[in-house]
């Protein structure tokens, strides 16, 4: 099969900022893992069923999806992270509406607080607090 270009005219002769959209999380229960997202809190600006949604954060402008996969991606070693400054209550709070957390939360020796757990189809989810240590923890690069 051969490539596919896009022309998209005379690129700038300077880079432009890049910005992370969002991520595509592959689900092999569409509806449930739609109810799962929106009782965490996030909301849903795209309902397109039974194939994709997309979830507003409630904090910042990143966005993520779900996809519908015939079947489970296994472990691929991905981890979403969703920053929450009030992690603790959070997690309490799902844990009363019976969320399950394969790890409730605690300080990891790179400065942040996690707590993790795993939606419907298996995809690894991080809600942590890390304040500034997020991007400029003591051992970040010099520029």
């Amino acid at each position: 099969m051969a490539a596919m270009q896009l022309n998209l005219g005379v690129m700038p002769q300077t880079e432009t900022p890049v910005n992370l959209n969002q991520v595509t999380l592959p689900v092999t229960d569409f509806d449930r893992s739609v109810a799962f997202y929106r009782d965490m809190g996030f909301t849903l600006i795209v309902h397109s069923p039974p194939r994709y949604a997309r979830f507003e954060c409630q904090e910042g402008d990143s966005t993520f999806s779900l996809h519908s996969a015939a079947e489970p991606t296994g472990n691929t070693g991905v981890v979403v992270y969703f920053e929450c400054s009030d992690l603790d209550v959070r997690v309490e709070r799902l844990l009363a509406a019976g969320f399950e957390f394969t790890q409730l939360p605690i300080d990891e020796r790179w400065l942040w607080r996690e707590a993790r757990l795993t939606d419907p189809s298996g995809n690894v989810i991080c809600l942590y607090w890390a304040g500034d240590n997020r991007k400029n923890p003591p051992w970040r690069v010099a520029a």
